[in-house]
């Protein structure tokens, strides 16, 4: 019977422990109380910290159902899976501030702009626009000054946000970044696994998680009309030579729920 009892009591401090270091991927300590993150698609993620809710590119295709309303609103580029209007006006609590680039704003007739390396303060989150672009000739082309990166501040830990570009010199010069958010498997070998490992050493967050790095399912989820790409294996082995790359790196690579099945 006792040891019946001990092996109960064993299983179930393990599975507290399981439980624990799964939440635990998606939660940052900072001052004031957790920073939690929830992977929504691709790119679109929410951000919660001391009661404020921060939304970067949602998107109408991703569910929203369980999405909290937004305090703040970040937008990185113009394309759809980016700029979503439907999603912004899902979300957006009244009076919301919706900080994008001047190119996003020419579509969506809305929000504040924050050009490259421009900062200010919205819903009382500092935010600082960070250059996204490309530097690698060939289609797509990302063009310097057209979309941003975000650097946000909560909670005293700065959380980078990529957008979609390289490993331009304005990434590698950030400085004190806790978490960072970065694209990966990017056309034309732009950001594939070694060079985004590469890139990530050289402002070195504690925390990275990978998103935008598939491609192919993101446009099924836009367009179900087609079977669902079988892409998992080689997905898989790509998450899996980021992290080989990072080997002996104090980063850790958390996992998020990009495309959910």
């Amino acid at each position: 019977m006792r040891f019946s009892r001990f092996t109960a009591f064993v299983a179930a401090a393990l599975t507290i422990a399981a439980c624990a270091a799964a939440q635990s991927s998606g939660r940052i300590a900072a001052e004031g109380g957790e920073i939690v993150i929830t992977p929504i698609l691709h790119s679109s993620v929410q951000i919660e910290h001391g009661g404020t809710v921060l939304h970067i590119d949602p998107w109408t295709a991703g569910d929203l159902a369980s999405a909290k309303p937004a305090d703040l609103i970040l937008v990185t580029d113009d394309p759809g899976h980016h700029l979503d209007p439907a999603a912004i006006e899902q979300l957006r609590k009244p009076g919301a501030p919706v900080v994008l680039t001047a190119t996003a704003h020419a579509k969506f007739g809305d929000g504040e702009v924050l050009a490259n390396g421009e900062k200010g303060v919205f819903a009382g989150v500092p935010v600082e626009a960070v250059p996204a672009y490309d530097m690698t000739p060939g289609q797509p082309w990302h063009p310097p000054g057209e979309a941003n990166g975000y650097v946000i501040t909560l909670g005293g830990r700065r959380v980078f946000f990529s957008g979609v570009g390289e490993c331009v010199p304005e990434i590698q010069a950030l400085e004190d970044i806790d978490v960072a958010f970065m694209p990966m498997n990017l056309p034309l070998d732009r950001m594939r696994p070694v060079p985004v490992a590469e890139c990530v050493k050289t402002f070195g967050p504690e925390v990275v998680y990978l998103i935008h790095y598939d491609n192919a399912t993101a446009r099924w989820f836009e367009n179900r009309d087609q079977p669902r790409p079988d892409n998992a294996e080689a997905i898989a082995a790509t998450i899996q030579a980021f992290r080989d790359a990072l080997e002996g790196e104090p980063i850790e690579v958390f996992d998020g729920d990009w495309y959910p099945q």
